[in-house]
């Protein structure tokens, strides 16, 4: 399904009916990365995934983007389903998406999942990287990206034994388009500093790391949960930046407990 929400076409799936929970992904993927716990939990629940602006089905279009414009095309989209608040999970890009969210629209949040993301901005030398990562992006296209992004995502195990599961992401990250990632890596890089607003979550939070994720360490989740009031943090193991894809059974288990205490 798709609508268009501020001069851009918006793809997404919504299945199931109940309690809706908001599935946002990570860079440089699309929604069907969310599909394990979509199938898993719209049995319960009301799951809806969405494809930001230059990802998957979206519009992809070549402009610079914020944090705050895929946060407001996100609410967008719940006005248009008539969604005036939900649970929210969001791995990776879709964490700092989440963090824009919670700033500008805290009404409409029940609660938060924050999956292999991190609080802080990006140091001097993470923002030089991700210029660099732009430059190849531009010059050598969606394939480059993936061979330079691949070994960070996953675990030893993954690397080891998944070769189907490494396939299926080098092919979401080579059908995303060049103008989303750059965008995108912008985007990032000059995202605000969430340290401070941490305190300030009221609402339900839980924090999911994979044990062997190198792009935002275990350190780093246990950083939010020390400052989110009553965060805790959930470790799975053989997993790495991708936890929900590399474990999906373990993610969806964990996020299944913390809707039902919701």
């Amino acid at each position: 399904m798709t609508v268009t929400i501020n001069g851009v076409t918006l793809a997404y799936s919504d299945q199931g009916q109940g309690k809706p929970i908001v599935f946002l992904h990570a860079f440089p993927v699309n929604r069907t990365m969310w599909e394990p716990q979509m199938n898993a939990l719209s049995h319960t629940y009301r799951t809806i995934s969405i494809d930001l602006r230059g990802h998957g089905e979206s519009d992809a279009p070549l402009w610079r983007s914020t944090m705050k414009q895929f946060a407001d095309d996100v609410i967008g989209v719940l006005d248009h389903l008539s969604i005036t608040q939900a649970t929210f999970v969001g791995l990776s890009m879709g964490g700092y998406v989440l963090f824009a969210l919670y700033r500008n629209y805290p009404e409409r949040v029940a609660g938060l999942v924050l999956a292999d993301t991190r609080a802080q901005a990006d140091t001097e030398d993470t923002k030089a990287g991700r210029m660099a990562m732009a430059q190849v992006a531009y010059h050598q296209g969606a394939e480059a990206i993936a061979e330079l992004m691949l070994p960070k995502l996953f675990s030893p195990a993954t690397l080891a034994t998944k070769a189907d599961l490494i396939q299926t992401v080098r092919c979401l990250i080579t059908s995303t388009k060049v103008s989303g990632m750059v965008s995108d890596l912008m985007a990032m890089a000059d995202r605000p500093d969430a340290t401070d607003m941490l305190a300030t979550i009221t609402c339900p939070t839980l924090i999911i790391v994979g044990q062997d994720d190198v792009a935002t360490s275990p350190s780093e989740s246990q950083f939010m949960a020390d400052r989110i009031p009553h965060a805790h943090v959930e470790m799975i193991p053989d997993a790495g930046h991708l936890s929900n894809m590399e474990q999906p059974e373990a993610f969806t288990d964990i996020v299944k407990s913390f809707l039902k205490k919701l």
